[in-house]
């Protein structure tokens, strides 16, 4: 693979190219090699054809007990299914927990902690998805269990601070993560065209010996699950991923950035996930400086005006996945060239094409 030889070497540098990064002091520099790439690349397919076949024998039991039906949120106009995450959560646990018994894979505290949590949130999106819950109750469930999977998180992304505070950081990090994957979750294919890029991008990463063996796995099971869901959530979709699916697979894939993180590729973990990011953080600033109830039900985020500006969901979700896939070449090359100006200037053309992006969607009518 181009560039392998390199993303190695340079593993536990930091992406700005200052000496040693924090994979390096924390012991978390990746150790794997292509020996052991049959792990990740056999978790996709495998995750991929049960999340898909889970999804085939519970259709008629979402279809009688789960409909979602329309509200001031929703993009869609009729009652349709939902709890596609069921099969999705079920398969990237289930097939991730199997490979993660390879010795290749090392200690599986990581991974029991993990999927731990994401069946917990797991658990909560069920619950509210039937039954919606508080505001509040809701939050204080999502606060226990992100923190609780950021205190076994290992190594540290900024040593220089108290643990203490960057524990507490990267616990609202996580939990608006998890909430803003939740948000963005409103439109046909919008978590697909979000999720697949970002998970290929880490199995790449992985692949590469940028990314630990385990988050690889992880990222593999990932994009095997969304896959599986794909077909069935395509507009006009037929199934709805729901709160069981949201809510732990931000989880997820917040918990992959932060390794990303942890080994260097701190641009890199900004850049893949920044169209999520900057429409849900520019909605929600807005919101609030409105005064609106922020944790209420609403249509303001980009993604949602473009389509009542008149673009249709294929074209919303295409360009999202088509700007995802641009800032997944750019975090790559943050990460094969890490210094101060490489990072940068990612940094700066993923904030230009996020913000052309978002400008189009709010202005589509024009």
């Amino acid at each position: 693979m181009p560039g392998t030889a390199k993303l190695r070497k340079d593993a536990g540098h930091s992406s700005t190219g200052n000496g040693p990064g924090p994979a390096a002091r924390a012991g978390l520099q990746p150790r794997h090699s292509m020996t052991f790439a049959w792990i990740p690349l056999i978790a996709a397919p495998l995750a991929a054809a049960l999340s898909a076949g889970l999804i085939l024998r519970l259709m008629p039991l979402l279809r009688r007990y789960a409909l979602a039906r329309p509200n001031a949120r929703s993009s869609h106009v009729v009652p349709t299914p939902q709890g596609g995450g069921i099969a999705v959560v079920t398969a990237l646990v289930t097939v991730s927990g199997l490979l993660a018994g390879a010795p290749e894979v090392g200690p599986r505290e990581a991974w029991t902690w993990l999927a731990g949590c994401t069946l917990a949130l797991a658990v909560l999106g069920a619950v509210d998805d039937l039954r919606p819950l508080p505001a509040l109750p809701r939050l204080a469930v999502q606060i226990l269990v992100v923190g609780l999977l950021v205190s076994h998180l290992d190594g540290r992304l900024v040593p220089e601070i108290p643990l203490w505070l960057e524990r507490t950081l990267a616990t609202l990090a996580g939990l608006w993560f998890v909430n803003l994957t939740n948000f963005m979750d409103g439109l046909d294919w919008m978590t697909v065209a979000e999720i697949v890029p970002v998970s290929a991008a880490l199995v790449l990463f992985g692949l590469a010996g940028t990314l630990p063996l385990l988050p690889t796995l992880v990222a593999a099971s990932l994009l095997g699950a969304m896959l599986g869901f794909a077909p069935f959530n395509r507009p006009v979709a037929g199934l709805f991923l729901g709160d069981v699916g949201s809510l732990p697979v931000g989880l997820v894939t917040a918990w992959l950035l932060w390794h990303l993180a942890a080994t260097g590729g701190f641009a890199a973990a900004l850049l893949l996930p920044l169209v999520y990011l900057a429409d849900a953080s520019l909605t929600l600033a807005a919101r609030a400086r409105r005064r609106e109830r922020v944790w209420e039900a609403h249509r303001s985020h980009f993604y949602q005006r473009a389509t009542v500006n008149g673009l249709t969901v294929r074209g919303v979700v295409g360009r999202v996945f088509l700007a995802n896939l641009a800032l997944a070449g750019l975090a790559a090359a943050s990460v094969v060239w890490p210094s101060w100006p490489v990072s940068l200037a990612a940094l700066a053309a993923g904030g230009g094409i996020v913000a052309l992006l978002l400008r189009r969607f709010a202005g589509i009518a024009s």
